[in-house]
């Protein structure tokens, strides 16, 4: 717990004084790349003081220009990491409840994060458009397709939100598979243990060519591929399977 105290105390102490006037200067500027990269170097400066460490591998994977980055996701621990090992700034789509934080939901409105309201399939829709045009005007994006942390570190079933967005915005796809990070945290524990985080990036999957309604195709491609670039205990135990329910009327 001691770890955790840490972080809690050290990123509010950081978020007070160094938030406010990163907003002032990014709103006058006028775009948010300093107040991205001091936020997530606050953020990795935390994670690394308690025993958390972060290897990339599969950086020559990564395409130039706009792409859509799709993780999964396991554990609170692996989004620094995903984000700090992708090579360029880019947009999240994230839970709407997160930008209700005050000085944190200013700096991720600022940084072009979109909110998904999970609960509600219009607004949901209304998010993922948002998120395509801003991959049409050369915006990349990372999304975590299984729309929630898995409870054992085993790749979940993906909703289709994600594969909607590339095909209508003409990017590729680059699946990031993320290793370890359960074992950091676990789903709705306090407690981090020290360990190592892999964020390993596999070949793109381009999606010219693809349609909307092929949709279900190029989710399970991308989902096989993310999986196999997981250790096998966080693979799902059957690609074969039918696909499981989804939660309510969510699509991402």
């Amino acid at each position: 717990m001691l770890r955790s105290l840490f972080l809690i105390c050290f990123l509010t102490i950081y978020i007070l004084l160094a938030g406010p006037p990163l907003l002032v200067y990014s709103l006058l500027v006028g775009n948010a790349r300093l107040l991205y990269r001091a936020g997530l170097g606050g953020v990795l400066f935390a994670v690394r003081a308690v025993g958390v460490k972060i290897r990339v591998e599969g950086l020559e994977n990564v395409p130039p220009g706009a792409c859509l980055f799709v993780a999964n996701h396991t554990s609170s621990a692996d989004a620094p990491a995903v984000v700090e090992a992708i090579p360029r700034q880019v947009a999240i789509l994230l839970k709407e409840s997160l930008f209700r934080y005050p000085i944190v939901g200013q700096a991720f409105r600022l940084a072009k994060f979109v909110a998904v309201n999970r609960s509600n399939r219009e607004a949901a829709i209304s998010s993922v458009e948002r998120a395509t045009e801003g991959l049409r005007a050369g915006t990349s994006f990372l999304i975590y397709p299984e729309g929630t942390r898995s409870p054992d570190g085993r790749l979940q079933a993906f909703k289709k939100g994600a594969v909607v967005m590339a095909i209508k915005a003409g990017v590729p796809i680059v699946p990031v598979a993320c290793a370890g990070a359960h074992r950091i945290m676990e789903k709705r524990k306090l407690v981090i243990h020290p360990g190592e985080i892999v964020v390993r990036f596999c070949p793109p999957i381009e999606t010219t060519g693809f349609t909307v309604e092929q949709r279900d195709e190029l989710n399970a491609m991308v989902r096989a591929a993310l999986a196999a670039g997981l250790p096998p205990d966080q693979r799902p135990l059957d690609l074969q399977a039918e696909p499981q329910p989804e939660n309510g009327n969510s699509i991402i």
